[in-house]
C-alpha cells in the first residue's frame, strides 16, 4: 500500500461543512488512527470536535481512478492552528508525526507528503523566515524517515481571500508567505507548489469551505501525478470533483456506510440488517 503523510495546520486538517458535500467512501482508501488502518471516513483528522473536509479525500479518489486495485493510506497528523515553529523538528507536532509514518511504514510505502500551513505566520513579518524553517523541517522529515529525494512533497498556497474579513483579517501577509512556499518549491528537488488561487472560503474568512477542499484535493493530486507545479486552476476540476462524488460504492462500502448510520442513530437495526443479509 502507498501511504501519505498530512501534516500543517487547519486546512490540511481540513474544516469544510461536511454537510456541504456528499462524503467520499473507498475501501482502497484507509486512514491510520489508533496505529492501525481502517477505511477513510471524514473528517479525516480529529486534531478538533470541529474537523471537517479537508483536502485528502479527493487527494485519494483521485489516486484510486489511475490506480485499479491498489490501495492508499492517509496518515492524518495537521493541527489546526499551529504555526511554523510548532513544527519545528524538536516539538511534539514534528515528533508525533514522525511517530505515526513510522507506524504508517511497517506495512505501506511512503509515496509522498502534503503539507499545508502558513496562515499563523502571515502577520508580524513572519515570512522572512518561513523558507529558512521548511527547509529543515523537511530535510529532517526525509532524514528520519530515510525517504528517498524521488519522494515528492506538495505544498500549497494560501486562499486569497485572507487579510479581509473575519477570522481571516489578520492573515494581511499571506501573499508573501505564497512567495515563500514558491521560492522553496522551485528551488528544490520533487518538491510541488500548488496554487489556492480562486477558491473560497467558510463564512469565518480563514477556512476553506468543503468544495474548495475537493478542488484542492484534485489539483494535489495533479501535482503529484504530473510532479509539476500548478500555478492556475484546472480545466477540468469540476468534472474531476464530481467523478468522486458519483462513484458507485462497493458492496463492502454499502455495509460500512449503512453500520455508520445505525451507529449513528439514522436507521434501525431491522434495516441496517437488510445489508448483511
Amino acid at each position: 500500500m502507498k501511504s501519505f503523510l498530512l501534516i500543517g495546520q487547519s486546512n490540511m486538517a481540513g474544516r469544510g461543512f461536511i454537510h456541504e458535500v456528499p462524503r467520499i467512501y473507498n475501501e482502497r482508501i484507509a486512514m491510520l488512527r489508533n496505529g492501525r488502518w481502517q477505511m477513510m471516513t471524514e473528517p479525516i483528522h480529529f486534531d478538533r470536535p470541529i474537523a471537517g473536509v479537508g483536502l485528502g479525500a479527493s487527494f485519494a479518489e483521485a489516486w484510486c481512478r489511475d490506480n485499479e486495485g491498489e490501495k492508499i493510506g492517509l496518515i492524518p497528523c495537521a493541527e489546526g492552528g499551529s504555526s511554523v515553529d510548532e513544527w519545528s523538528t524538536d516539538g511534539t507536532l514534528f515528533r508525533h508525526a514522525i511517530n505515526e509514518a513510522k507506524f504508517a511504514l511497517e506495512d505501506s510505502e511512503l509515496a509522498g507528503v502534503l503539507w499545508h500551513q502558513g496562515e499563523s505566520d502571515s502577520q508580524n513579518g513572519k515570512y522572512s523566515t518561513y523558507n529558512e524553517k521548511i527547509s529543515l523541517i523537511f530535510n529532517e522529515i526525509r532524514s528520519v524517515l530515510s525517504i528517498p529525494t524521488t519522494v515528492p512533497f506538495i505544498i500549497g498556497g494560501l486562499g486569497d481571500y485572507l487579510g479581509k474579513v473575519a477570522f481571516g483579517a489578520g492573515c494581511v501577509e499571506y501573499q508573501r508567505i505564497n512567495e515563500e512556499l514558491q521560492k522553496y518549491a522551485r528551488g528544490k528537488e520533487n518538491c510541488y507548489y500548488v496554487t489556492a488561487k480562486d477558491l473560497t472560503a467558510n463564512p469565518d474568512g480563514i477556512h476553506f469551505n468543503a468544495m474548495s477542499q475537493r478542488i484542492f484535493g484534485i489539483r494535489y493530486y495533479e501535482a503529484y501525478l504530473k510532479r509539476e507545479h500548478i500555478y492556475e486552476p484546472l480545466a477540468n476540476e469540476k468534472v474531476l470533483v464530481d467523478n468522486c462524488h458519483n462513484r458507485v460504492n462497493t458492496s463492502a462500502e454499502k455495509k460500512h456506510i449503512a453500520l455508520e448510520r445505525f451507529t449513528s442513530g439514522k436507521i434501525t437495526y431491522e434495516e441496517l440488517m437488510k445489508f448483511f443479509s
